[in-house]
């Protein structure tokens, strides 16, 4: 089972011998997701109001994100801790997300609520579409996305990296056509994702995998959800730019 997603890998299940304990279930990890969310949209609300309120607000957005690196960098290689990492990576996220959402609001007033309400909808059309198997996760569905995935990413890492030289790559991260092209391209790959996700997570119930594993899920589940709601709101700026 492969999936881009490098926190839900196919070898994640295979060193586990969970004979006699209890196993990771989907409803497990499905509360666990909603709590997760609830942390992220807890600390985002209090975040919310940083950007009117606190002189640090540029250099604690910068910090947010780098802190939910590290715990996610530790969620994944102790997954056993997830039940913490998970709650704390939530919190993290939850605050850069409040704070560069209110920034996007300030230059495009509704874009937030628009930007959740499209991250919720795709969420939700996906699952259904997954549980009456109108899409599947199979081998060739998933190396397609890895690779798209992984282009992506490549394509942000040598971005940032020519950004420090004041080097930016033409049109794609513009409001032109192009740019607007890209940024589609970028939300249906990382909506295509969440496919893998639930692959993954009904997998792990298949495999009996032990009790913690429902935590990593969510946070599985968690990181792709954050991406698309980012990609969301890149895409709607876009074209509120061009209004």
């Amino acid at each position: 089972m492969r999936t881009s997603n490098p926190a839900l890998s196919e070898s994640v299940f295979r060193e586990f011998n969970n004979y006699g304990n209890e196993s990771m279930t989907i409803n497990g990890t499905v509360n666990k997701t909603l709590i997760s969310l609830a942390i992220v949209s807890i600390s985002a609300f209090f975040a919310w109001d940083m950007i009117f309120l606190s002189a640090y607000s540029g250099l604690i957005m910068i910090l947010a994100p780098i802190m939910g690196f590290v715990i996610a960098i530790i969620t994944i290689f102790k997954k056993e801790w997830s039940g913490i990492t998970v709650p704390i990576y939530s919190i993290f996220q939850g605050i850069f997300l409040g704070l560069i959402s209110g920034f996007f609001e300030l230059s495009y007033p509704g874009i937030v609520f628009q930007a959740v309400l499209a991250t919720f909808g795709v969420l939700f059309s996906l699952l259904f579409a997954y549980k009456l198997r109108i899409v599947r996760a199979t081998e060739n569905f998933k190396l397609g996305i890895v690779a798209a995935t992984g282009g992506i990413a490549l394509t942000y890492i040598i971005s940032m990296i020519l950004g420090f030289f004041g080097i930016s790559i033409p049109l794609i991260f513009g409001s032109g056509p192009v740019g607007i092209l890209f940024s589609l391209f970028v939300v249906i790959i990382a909506a295509l994702n969440l496919v893998l996700d639930f692959d993954f997570i009904e997998r792990g119930e298949r495999y009996g995998a032990p009790k913690y594993m429902e935590w990593y899920g969510a946070f599985g589940l968690m990181v792709t959800l954050i991406w698309l709601y980012l990609e969301i709101l890149r895409l709607l700026s876009k074209l509120r730019s061009r209004d």
